[in-house]
C-alpha cells in the first residue's frame, strides 16, 4: 500500500481501537454503578467525543513519520471510583476493561487471519490488503493492551496493581501516584522495547504466524 493510504488506514485503526478501549472503561464503570461517563456523553463510538489533540493527532503523526508505526490514545473517560458499588475491586475492573477490549479485538481478528491462512486466501489479490489490515489490527491492539497493563500511573495496569497491593505497602502507591508521569516517561524512553517481545509472542499464539506489514 502507498504511504498515504497506509497512514490513513493505520490512523483509522488506531482511532477505532482507542475509542473501543475508552468506551469499555465507561461501560464497566456504568455496570458497577458509576454514571459519570454516561453523563459526560462518552458511552459512544463517535470518535469526536473521544478526541485528544495530542494523543489522537500529534503523537500518531509524529510516531508514524519517525518510526513508521503509529501509536496514540484517546481522551480518558472520566469515572468516579467512589460511586462504584465494589470499592475494593471496582477500580481494578474498570481499569482492566480497556486492555481486555483490545485483547478481544486482537483475538477476533486473529481468528480471521487463521481462517484466511487455512483457506489459502492470503495470496489472493482480493484479500491481500484486508489480510495486511487485519494483521495491523491484531498487532496494534496487542501493543495497546500490553502497554496499558504496565503498572505505572496513569496506565490501567496501575489500578489493578494498587488493588492487589497489601495495605502495608500503600506508601508505594502514594509514591507512584506522585511521580507517575516521570516514571512513565522513564519507562517509555528506557524500557518500552520490552513490550515488543511480549507482543510478538502473543501475536504468534493468536495468529500462528509472525506479523508482516
Amino acid at each position: 500500500m502507498e504511504n498515504a493510504t497506509q497512514f490513513i488506514i493505520q490512523i483509522a485503526v488506531l482511532i477505532f481501537s482507542v475509542v473501543v478501549h475508552e468506551v469499555s472503561h465507561g461501560y464497566a464503570a456504568l455496570a458497577l454503578g458509576d454514571k459519570t461517563a454516561k453523563y459526560a456523553g462518552r458511552l459512544t463510538l463517535n470518535p469526536v467525543n473521544h478526541f485528544d489533540p495530542f494523543g489522537s493527532f500529534l503523537l500518531p503523526l509524529f510516531t508514524y513519520f519517525t518510526t513508521g508505526f503509529i501509536f496514540g490514545w484517546a481522551k480518558p473517560v472520566p469515572y468516579n471510583p467512589y460511586n462504584l458499588r465494589n470499592q475494593k475491586w471496582g477500580p481494578a475492573l474498570v481499569g482492566a476493561a480497556g486492555p481486555l477490549s483490545n485483547i478481544f479485538l486482537a483475538v477476533f481478528f486473529g481468528i480471521v487471519l487463521r481462517i484466511m491462512i487455512s483457506y489459502s486466501l492470503v495470496g489472493s489479490a482480493l484479500f491481500a490488503n484486508f489480510f495486511q489490515i487485519a494483521t495491523f489490527i491484531v498487532f496494534l491492539n496487542l501493543v495497546l493492551a500490553v502497554f496499558n497493563l504496565v503498572p505505572i500511573p496513569p496506565l490501567d495496569g496501575s489500578k489493578v496493581f494498587f488493588t492487589l497491593l497489601p495495605y502495608q505497602y500503600r506508601h508505594i502507591q502514594a509514591f507512584m501516584e506522585q511521580y507517575g508521569f516521570m516514571l512513565l516517561l522513564a519507562f517509555i524512553f528506557f524500557f518500552s522495547n520490552l513490550i515488543f517481545p511480549v507482543v510478538l509472542f502473543l501475536f504468534r499464539i493468536i495468529t500462528g504466524v509472525m506479523p508482516v506489514f
